[in-house]
């Protein structure tokens, strides 16, 4: 009887330590899952905060911005400017300067590679953003990023290094939704053969979590520009490429020795890609933009790349 009663004090110890353990992993787990969300709502808080200082609208397949002051904002692909030249394309003009109406300017392009020049006619275009007061709160910023079909809108910051805004938002606060980046060996002026913007795969479909939605049918097609605002231009990009790429592939290099190298990167690109390009053109002259970002694996990544097609002087 002593033996019986003894095991069965055993048996009810054991059971009670079972269960305390069971209640120890359900209270860590408990506290992990709203230490998540809390970090999930304080970064969605924090950037849908931060739209009141760019305001570009909804509107997707549409210029999210149009020229004031009286100014013109025509000179989109395939309009005509007053003079019968198509904004951006090369025009005889030997002058630096505005028109009689004040609508756009002529700049000077010079070819690195050759040296040659040519007159490039921009347009000027309200600037939505408001980089005064977003320089305020943080002076890394450069750019606003907006891409219409996936209803994403973004401050881009820049850094000494691509790992302080990995897990650090615009107001610098820890969180590891982290910020919308450029690379650090970019120029902020867009000016490279290749940029790269970098944002996370939020599962809440936050940052980039949403940008390998262009994979899926119809979402390309509904809208394949994205945007870029800067402080004094405004970039107008044609998406070219969507897919998936190695973590170490050439879709990262950012400048190329020859044109004929930046060719074949752009063709190999096009060729990788999972939507339908075949409307688009690319060539060696072109400037392209890659947005990345995860895959959920540590050898892959998602890349959504965009050529410039229209340039405007911010206003």
């Amino acid at each position: 009887m002593t033996d019986n009663r003894k095991k069965g004090k055993r048996g009810s110890f054991l059971r009670t330590v079972v269960l305390i353990a069971a209640l120890a992993v359900f209270c860590y787990s408990a506290y992990q899952l709203v230490t998540i969300y809390l970090a999930y709502k304080q970064g969605t808080d924090e950037y849908s905060d931060l739209e009141q200082y760019a305001d570009l609208g909804t509107a997707d397949g549409e210029d999210p911005a149009v020229s004031g002051d009286g100014a013109s904002s025509q000179g989109t692909d395939g309009q005509q400017a007053s003079d019968g030249t198509e904004a951006g394309e090369s025009v005889d003009v030997p002058v630096d300067g505005t028109d009689d109406e004040g609508d756009f300017v002529y700049e000077t392009e010079t070819d690195e590679e050759t040296g040659e020049t040519r007159q490039i006619k921009l347009y000027y275009m309200r600037n939505p953003v408001d980089f005064d007061g977003l320089q305020a709160i943080n002076e890394d910023i450069i750019a606003w990023l907006r891409v219409g079909a996936l209803d994403l809108s973004y401050p881009v910051t820049q850094a000494e290094d691509n790992d302080y805004y990995l897990h650090r938002t615009f107001r610098r606060e820890d969180n590891f939704a982290g910020c919308i980046f450029l690379d650090y060996l970019n120029e902020p002026d867009f000016s490279d053969q290749n940029s790269i913007i970098y944002g996370h795969n939020m599962k809440n479909g936050s940052m980039f979590g949403t940008l390998s939605h262009f994979a899926q049918d119809g979402v390309y097609e509904s809208d394949p520009y994205f945007w870029i605002y800067t402080a004094d231009r405004i970039y107008k990009y044609e998406i070219f490429s969507c897919s998936t790429v190695g973590v170490n592939s050439e879709t990262y290099t950012l400048t190329f020795a020859t044109k004929e190298d930046f060719r074949d990167y752009l063709y190999s690109a096009m060729e990788q890609s999972v939507v339908d390009n075949s409307s688009v053109t690319i060539d060696e002259n072109d400037r392209i933009v890659t947005l990345s970002t995860c895959t959920g694996t540590d050898t892959t990544r998602f890349v959504v790349q965009g050529k410039l097609v229209q340039t405007y002087i911010a206003r």
